[in-house]
């Protein structure tokens, strides 16, 4: 029967509410599938894949088949020194047909086919590296917002926790009434104390869920898929500056950059072979075939091959490609300036991310002793609370220093975990 429910379910298209556990591999599978981004990178690179090749660069002879057939319908009026053979007619009918094959083959141009195949092999390399650039920021961008939706979840369980305290504390106080050992005032606060809670539980449960969709967002998944995340954060603590340091060179953006000041100087030589001389020969083969009804000539008819070489000399051409040359300098200094302030401001970066890194490892040490004593703090004021050796007050601030220390050791997590990702994103160490 339960089959045949599942059936029915999917036969009229009924959308089900069961969640899907997710992992964080999981998360970034489905993003590196379905990520538009790394589906623009991916065509980028294969189009210049494609475009590389002798061809574009124009170093293949081509071939082209021309054919030209004219028909026409003239008037002659042709007089002659010898007026017997003057023609005068009307209405004469007329063909002039032309075919011919030609072949042509670029011998020298300054070196510019050579100049524009490295530039095509150039941007092939160029476009490899946008794409793991794009890979790695994609990886980068759901391990943080799948780790932002286990610190919510974790924010959730010490809400809860809190809560059972509340309401322990409520049940003691009635008790305590019913044998006139409590006022109305410490339930009404206790139970305002408890609704509070209950309020700040609601909240933080449409956190969650909205932190959730940011997530199926980010993996390009159905906004209303219900995803069950049970997961913790778990710092790397053994990421080093020297190790992070001597991978950085190898961050793909940093090399595409790299990429792009030689794909510039390669413009500079194609701009600079403008104004060399251009050879090309041509060959093939011509046929032309004129008919006439009336006239001097009745038919002409040529065919045969041919070959020759053709030679363009640039001699002047307003400075055109003197300014372009001069484009193409200035571009590669900028493509030059750009590479240098990307390094610097990746090892800016770097050092900035080490120290959030260095530094929150550090406080973890000390905030987790502090959540583990405000825990035994809260257990110890609760029972002196039963026992009666403790206040409604002592409970309270027990109870905030709790919550405080608990949030403050998920955030102290988060942030290093934060950092740990953006450490290994700048230098493409991420892995699942």
């Amino acid at each position: 029967m339960k089959k045949i429910a599942v059936l029915l379910l999917l036969s009229t298209g009924i959308k089900g509410y069961a969640q899907q556990s997710m992992t964080l591999s999981d998360a970034v599978n489905i993003a590196l599938k379905n990520s538009y981004d790394i589906q623009l990178a991916k065509n980028a690179l294969e189009i210049s894949t494609v475009n590389n090749n002798i061809g574009v660069a124009g170093g293949l002879p081509t071939v082209t088949a021309t054919a030209t057939d004219n028909e026409t319908n003239i008037s002659i009026n042709q007089k002659f020194p010898d007026p017997s053979r003057d023609t005068k007619r009307p209405n004469v009918g007329s063909n002039n047909l032309s075919t011919a094959i030609t072949g042509s083959i670029l011998l020298y141009n300054g070196n510019r086919v050579s100049a524009t195949k490295k530039r095509l092999e150039e941007l092939s390399r160029q476009n490899q590296q946008l794409l793991s650039a794009q890979i790695q920021n994609t990886m980068a961008a759901v391990m943080t917002k799948y780790y932002d939706v286990v610190r919510q979840q974790t924010y959730l369980k010490t809400i809860a926790q809190s809560i059972e305290v509340s309401q322990k504390r409520l049940d003691i106080l009635k008790v305590r009434q019913n044998v006139g050992m409590s006022n109305n005032a410490d339930i009404y606060q206790a139970q305002l104390d408890l609704n509070g809670l209950l309020q700040s539980k609601q909240s933080q449960e449409l956190v969650i869920q909205q932190a959730k969709t940011d997530l199926l967002n980010l993996i390009y998944m159905a906004p209303e898929t219900r995803i069950n995340i049970s997961d913790t954060i778990i710092v790397d603590r053994h990421v080093y500056l020297d190790s992070v340091r001597l991978h950085l060179a190898q961050n793909p953006l940093l090399a595409a950059a790299d990429q792009q000041i030689h794909i510039n100087e390669l413009i500079e030589k194609e701009t600079a072979s403008l104004r060399y001389p251009s050879i090309r020969a041509n060959t093939g083969y011509s046929f032309s075939n004129n008919k006439s009804a009336a006239g001097f000539i009745l038919l002409n008819q040529s065919y045969g091959p041919f070959i020759g070489i053709n030679v363009s000399v640039p001699i002047y051409n307003g400075s055109i490609s003197k300014r372009q040359a001069q484009v193409a300098a200035i571009n590669t200094r900028n493509a030059i300036i750009q590479r240098d302030n990307l390094k610097l401001n990746n090892e800016s970066g770097m050092i900035r991310t080490f120290q959030t890194y260095q530094n929150t490892l550090q406080q973890l040490e000390t905030q987790m002793q502090n959540y583990t004593l405000s825990t035994q703090l809260l257990d110890l004021i609760l029972q002196k609370f039963q026992l009666g050796q403790a206040t409604i007050i002592d409970v309270k601030q027990a109870q905030q220093s709790f919550e405080n220390e608990g949030y403050r050791l998920v955030n102290l997590n988060f942030s290093a975990k934060v950092a740990e990702i953006e450490l290994k994103r700048l230098s493409s160490q991420l892995t699942l």
